[in-house]
């Protein structure tokens, strides 16, 4: 059973691959994708341009947008904003409402996975929440609906604490490990809720793997090559198996979550803490 599962997957990986490095998909989309000067965030964007879509993307700074602009020439835009704070994650809102409406966007950025110590954001949230949780919640708010959306998440999301209690680490020891897995199954509530309260966005999300990015170290066994073809594949593909809503992907396929991440009431109170939190209701 886990041979033909593991087969599987390779042939679909295989079958993917050969998909986008021999052809297009029919319909050319635009794209914004965060997080997107380095890592997978940056090779998302160059297959999407490679497969003839329209990719804007964002940077922290003035000087990582340059430096983005010189490494990927072809992108049609490049946004600015720390997306540490709620007054520039706004700011990247209206940036990209500015350049009009999108197809699809794919929410690839995120930092800590081990943080050695809480690092307070001028919002007073811890800075693993503010870039992994409130910044998806905010853009996802403020940004002008798409056709799709996609939410990168990670297998750590299995041990995320599903009882939302202090989700800005004012009370608990910080726990830098314990404080990423939360915000990725937070990103997987996010995904899920969205999915069930805007039926006409196709809204996912996924994990990449474990794999050899800043982010995710050097010791990382999963196959880089395989990392950003998932979101790729949710932000522009044709096929009927991308054509889904409220969905968890590895890989191309469909994979099980933390059963908590499909419970109704945990994805309504994510949402409704975000928006207490920010001050920003997501749109009926």
């Amino acid at each position: 059973m886990a041979d033909d599962l593991e087969g599987s997957v390779g042939e679909a990986l295989t079958l993917a691959t050969n998909h986008f490095q021999t052809g297009k998909s029919k319909t050319m989309a635009r794209i914004f994708i965060t997080g997107s000067t380095d890592g997978l965030g940056r090779m998302a964007a160059e297959l999407l341009i490679e497969q003839g879509h329209r990719v804007v993307l964002h940077a922290r700074s003035q000087t990582r947008a340059e430096e983005t602009k010189t490494n990927v020439p072809e992108a049609e835009a490049v946004v600015i904003g720390d997306l540490g704070t709620t007054a520039q994650t706004r700011k990247v809102a209206k940036q990209v409402n500015a350049l009009g409406v999108f197809d699809a966007v794919i929410h690839n950025a995120a930092v800590g996975y081990k943080e050695p110590k809480r690092i307070e954001t001028e919002d007073g949230l811890s800075h693993v929440f503010a870039v992994n949780t409130m910044a998806p919640y905010i853009l996802t708010a403020l940004i002008a609906k798409p056709k799709r959306l996609v939410y990168l998440s990670s297998m750590l999301h299995q041990n995320g604490d599903p009882s939302l209690e202090d989700l800005i680490w004012k009370a608990r020891a910080w726990d830098g490990e314990q404080a990423y897995s939360d915000t990725k199954l937070h990103d997987v509530l996010l995904a899920f809720g969205v999915a069930r309260r805007w039926p006409g966005v196709l809204s996912n999300a996924l994990e990449p793997g474990w794999v050899p990015t800043k982010m995710g170290g050097a010791e990382a066994t999963d196959d880089l090559d395989q990392a950003h073809l998932t979101q790729v594949w949710l932000a522009a593909s044709d096929q009927p198996e991308a054509l889904v809503t409220g969905e968890y992907f590895y890989h191309l396929s469909r994979k099980g979550t933390l059963p908590a991440a499909h419970s109704v009431a945990m994805q309504d109170r994510l949402l409704a803490i975000c928006e207490r939190l920010s001050g920003i209701a997501l749109p009926e």
